[in-house]
């Protein structure tokens, strides 16, 4: 998918989807339409599928805008980067989203039964937690993603897990506060986080998704490829070894609080997380599955950029699809080779 051509609600790219498939099984993207200005909506578009390939979309118009009072600043506006998950014993799609107000990016959560009409239950608020000695809603979070179905929460009961990224440098709101790491934390770098809510809690009020506790580090960068952060993708697929996920990796010369950045490397790997607790990585890719190659993938608003924000299984391939260079989106064939 690329931006068309004359569209204003898309001239500044379309990137970063979520994917969903309405009640005939027809197979949708929720791509993020950027517009002039950095304003960003959440469009719906129909798969083409030729031979169980996508090759193209159909656009069906704008699900999500900036319409929210906290989805606006004085000079800034947009829903951003959706990531939607069917969960099944909820009977709804969740998308979580960031919502670019007047203090920056948080995460939201919006929900719907057929991925046209959105309800929005609201800006995430994390429970207090003693022992990481601060609040996590003092932080803008990024790439929140929710399991499809229940996992044991820390108590040993049944709960609806999201895994999202703190940002700790302050620094970007407040110029000299810098960086307020929680308790235990010794590495600034951006990593994947883990939070729960009761799963009885959610299935009696699905705004209980709003709130969650049981705060957990997941991950942290390891290796050259992912040095300066890294950040969930697509929701977690059930595999044998656990849950895939699949997540992106920075590298490069990062400029403090610039949103497009020039001088930095986005590619993608994988992770398997313990299906009998999801805070812990069993395995993880020492290298990249995949990296900036094609002139999409390296040219664009933010050079150099795969990120994948969606799996989605056809004729029983999976397919993963992603942002290319903050100006298109690609998809990927993801197969298993061992």
């Amino acid at each position: 998918m690329s931006p068309s051509p004359g569209d204003p609600l898309e001239a500044e790219g379309v990137l970063n989807p979520a994917s969903g498939r309405t009640e005939d099984g027809s197979l949708h993207l929720l791509p993020r339409l950027v517009a002039e200005g950095n304003v960003s909506r959440v469009g719906l578009a129909e798969v083409t599928l030729t031979d169980g390939v996508p090759t193209g979309v159909t656009r069906r118009g704008v699900v999500l805008a900036p319409d929210a009072g906290w989805e606006r600043g004085k000079n800034n506006a947009g829903v951003e980067d959706p990531r939607v998950t069917w969960i099944e014993s909820l009977g709804q799609y969740v998308m979580s989203y960031v919502a670019y107000g007047p203090l920056g990016p948080r995460p939201a959560l919006a929900v719907s039964a057929d991925l046209r009409d959105w309800r929005r239950i609201g800006p995430l608020q994390f429970a207090y937690q003693p022992d990481l000695d601060t609040d996590l809603n003092l932080f803008p979070n990024k790439d929140v993603v929710h399991f499809p179905e229940p996992v044991p929460g820390p108590d040993g009961e049944p709960a609806y897990a999201m895994l999202h990224r703190p940002m700790w440098d302050l620094g970007w709101f407040r110029p000299g506060e810098g960086v307020h790491l929680p308790a235990g934390v010794t590495d600034e770098r951006p990593g994947i986080w883990i939070s729960y809510v009761p799963a009885a809690e959610a299935q009696a009020d699905v705004t209980a998704l709003t709130r969650p506790r049981h705060h957990r580090l997941v991950a942290l960068s390891e290796h050259p490829w992912e040095q300066l952060k890294i950040g969930a993708g697509p929701a977690p697929v059930r595999v044998d070894e656990g849950w895939l996920l699949i997540h992106h990796g920075v590298s490069g010369n990062m400029e403090r609080f610039v949103a497009q950045q020039q001088n930095v490397s986005y590619s993608a790997g994988a992770m398997i997380l313990d299906p009998a607790d999801p805070a812990r990585v069993l395995a993880r890719s020492a290298e990249p599955l995949m990296a900036p190659e094609t002139e999409e993938e390296r040219s664009g608003t933010v050079p150099n950029v795969v990120f994948p924000t969606a799996i989605e299984e056809i004729d029983g391939v999976r397919h993963v699809f992603y942002g290319m260079a903050d100006a298109h989106i690609g998809v990927a064939r993801l197969e298993r080779t061992g």
